[in-house]
């Protein structure tokens, strides 16, 4: 799955970084409540012939890829070319209750363009193609990518009134833990007007496959109730409106029935300003979101490096791809081919004859012993090895010897220079199961 990842990845330009695991404590909080999360790291001292933790530690674990990835661009913004595209596959580390799909270590897969003071619009259609891609290049169900722009819904929020713009965004993105009644006694309880909230949970119920909800959300802005002097917020509501219009639109023209515009999609951070994006497996909603992420106008603190960007959470949608069957490994093992040995004496032609496939990129073990060919082809099968190779005897009709298919039985002469086995076979493949 990771070689299938950065191989899309890099099809379209995303360079592969990798930052170090250990980031200040300080840094990976930040203002958030995320030192929860965070694995801290104390060292032992030694004191009065006894040892003790660090009462303070100072350095933890990272537990996403993206405050890492600030401090990369931060530290080296006078050696990259912006737009900068990344893509980061690392493990990180979360301080939860490990259960179903919640892991303590973990793989992220991420991708992110960031600009110089400005970042292109059309970046928020590019990212969310790639991210569609390099899905359906894995043995998935189809994935569906739920799409939104913050700046219309902050346009509508604050034009029915609502102060608390992230608080009510917060309450909103629990709509399918807690269900519209919690989500009304959330806001009821933040000061949210009945009608307020009426009108939320109305925009939060719209989701066409195209750029159909505009007509929706504006019959619904002409019908809620909307504070005096809205006209900066109707500004904004449009805005949002026509570039989530765009962006649904572009998506689905390179990657068909993969976008659809949902305007429950909230994502409670705070620092999304723009596109936002969850995508799920169908048939897999339980699972959540595979997939998520958005636009943000700074990466680095102070401003001055907007971006977009979506992650994959590949150890969660390992998991659930292999306790639900959904897909399997082709084989365990790398290799294609065992050589076999026919006696200790010639173990050195059986080496060479490896050599020379090893050569042309066919992944190649030499049999551990020379025992009985049977027993040698038990061995490859309880390996998941495709084929036997059984050396010649140097008579020269088939000097290398010939090749054994231990699935279907088949063997015939090969020559070691020019014989590959089907590309199906190469290498190991994910397939559906």
């Amino acid at each position: 799955m990771l070689a299938t990842l950065r191989e899309v990845f890099a099809l379209h330009g995303f360079g592969e970084i990798e930052t170090r695991a250990v980031e200040p404590v300080e840094r990976l909080a930040g203002d958030s409540d995320a030192s929860k999360e965070i694995y801290a790291i104390g060292r032992l001292n030694a004191e009065e012939g006894g040892d003790r933790r660090a009462k303070e530690a100072k350095l933890g674990l990272h537990f996403d890829l993206t405050v890492p990835f600030a401090r990369y661009v931060e530290e080296n913004q006078g050696h990259l070319q912006f737009p900068f595209r990344r893509c980061q596959i690392q493990k990180v580390w979360r301080g939860e209750r490990p259960q179903e799909g919640r892991f303590r270590e973990f793989y992220q897969a991420d991708i992110d363009v960031v600009g110089r003071d400005t970042l292109p619009e059309h970046l928020e259609a590019e990212v969310a193609i790639v991210m569609a891609r390099a899905l359906r290049a894995l043995p998935l169900p189809p994935a569906r990518m739920h799409l939104n722009n913050r700046g219309l819904v902050e346009g509508f929020y604050r034009g029915v009134g609502i102060l608390d713009i992230a608080g009510a965004l917060r309450s909103v993105d629990k709509l399918d833990k807690i269900g519209p009644d919690g989500v009304r006694e959330e806001l009821h309880g933040k000061g949210v007007s009945a009608a307020a909230v009426d009108a939320i949970l109305e925009l939060a119920a719209i989701q066409t496959p195209d750029g159909s909800f505009v007509d929706l959300v504006e019959a619904l802005w002409d019908h809620s109730p909307i504070v005096d002097d809205a006209d900066e917020a109707r500004a904004q509501f449009d805005r949002g409106a026509r570039s989530l219009a765009v962006l649904v639109d572009a998506v689905n023209a390179a990657v068909p029935e993969t976008a659809i515009a949902d305007l429950r999609i909230a994502r409670g951070l705070d620092y999304y300003t723009g596109a936002v994006y969850e995508t799920v497996l169908e048939g897999h909603e339980d699972l959540g979101s595979i997939c998520s992420g958005g636009r943000y106008d700074s990466l680095v603190a102070g401003g001055g490096f907007p971006g977009v960007g979506m992650s994959i959470g590949v150890s969660r949608l390992v998991s659930r791809m292999l306790g639900a069957g959904i897909a399997t490994a082709s084989r365990s093992v790398p290799q294609a081919v065992l050589v076999a040995v026919t006696d200790e004496e010639h173990r050195g032609a059986s080496s060479a004859i490896a050599d020379r496939l090893r050569a042309r990129g066919i992944a190649t073990e030499v049999s551990p012993n020379a025992a009985k060919f049977g027993k040698q082809i038990q061995y490859a099968d309880r390996r998941g090895i495709p084929f036997v190779w059984f050396p010649g005897a140097g008579d020269g009709t088939s000097p290398d010897g010939e090749v054994k298919d231990i699935r279907s039985g088949e063997q015939i002469p090969a020559n070691a220079d020019t014989w590959a086995p089907p590309t199906e076979d190469l290498k190991p493949r994910i397939v559906r199961g």
